[in-house]
């Protein structure tokens, strides 16, 4: 089921959440029984995040650096397939355009096709730690408004080598994401929602908001998305705050501002303990006030540990 057709059907604010892929070495059996307590509260779908291929330097003693290539998580169709089969509910996996080709991507997307998944989130995705900037793949995408494009084209089943696949149509939903606080790379709001317009018109259903702690920044960019024509369903992001360290990684990784109610709360604290009791209290308001707004689902970054959102979720649903 779409992800637009669950959205539209619903009579009440849905709960969703996003996890990560394993790391190498974890098994499958300990994701999903992590997971397994969020049905409780019956998400109607999952978003499954993608990790590009990274890459190291190895010294050898000639001086000279070797360039090797690691991946510590695994692919994100396995485990698309693996959450449908065992909760029945839909996954949505995450398509990035950095460190894929065109090609890699449409295969990606026939496999993901094939076993049944309709939802995709499509994203441009960070530049690898190694590197200053996001640089494409070489024939490969370097907006998410051009892979967008690519996915539309495969509904309408238009493929990049045409003449092998005529007939064949893909029927994905495609959501993107938007930035209450701004994209880091955006020289401002407006030209943000320029690019996210973009996105819309190439094909995109609905959007997903990058985390925020501020609820008056998310409700100011509902009002100007829809003030720039924009009338698909907007999916908050929620994360609540569970240690000492996340107080300043948060603002640096995703360039968004801690209001300072809380930041107030949170200086009083000695330890992670204390901050994840706060995180939680202050998610739980932030929360209760979206849904009084109606907003069509709340969307919780768990990072794959299900404790902290399951008492969360358990005050709001």
């Amino acid at each position: 089921m779409k992800i637009t057709e669950h959205l539209g059907s619903a009579t009440k604010t849905l709960f969703s959440f996003e996890i990560l892929p394993p790391l190498k070495g974890q098994s499958l059996k300990e994701l999903l029984e992590g997971i397994a307590p969020l049905m409780d509260f019956n998400p109607p779908f999952v978003d499954v995040t993608y990790h590009r291929e990274e890459f190291i330097y190895k010294k050898h003693p000639n001086g000279l650096l070797q360039k090797i290539s690691t991946k510590k998580r695994p692919g994100t169709v396995g485990i698309c397939a693996a959450i449908m089969n065992r909760f029945h509910i839909d996954a949505v996996p995450h398509i990035l355009c950095g460190g894929f080709t065109k090609e890699e991507t449409e295969n990606a997307l026939i496999d993901l096709n094939f076993i049944g998944v309709e939802n995709v989130l499509a994203l441009r995705g960070d530049a690898p730690k190694t590197e200053g900037k996001f640089i494409p793949e070489i024939d490969g995408h370097g907006f998410a408004s051009e892979l967008v494009e690519q996915i539309k084209m495969m509904n309408e089943g238009r493929y990049l080598h045409e003449e092998t696949e005529i007939g064949f149509q893909t029927d994905f939903c495609v959501g993107v994401a938007g930035y209450p606080e701004k994209h880091f790379e955006a020289p401002s709001l407006r030209f943000d929602l320029k690019y996210l317009k973009e996105k819309v018109e190439k094909g995109a259903e609905y959007i997903v908001t990058q985390m925020f702690f501020d609820n008056e920044k998310f409700f100011k960019f509902v009002a100007d998305v829809r003030a720039a024509g924009i009338t698909v369903p907007i999916i908050p992001g929620i994360k609540p705050i569970t240690t000492l360290g996340q107080i300043t990684m948060l603002p640096r990784t995703f360039f968004l501002d801690l209001p300072d109610l809380l930041m107030d709360e949170l200086e009083k604290c000695k330890t992670n303990a204390e901050v994840k009791e706060v995180g939680i209290e202050w998610s739980i308001q932030q929360s209760k006030e979206l849904v009084k707004k109606g907003v069509p689902s709340l969307h919780f970054y768990t990072m794959s540990k299900a404790d902290t959102t399951y008492k969360i979720a358990k005050e709001i649903f």
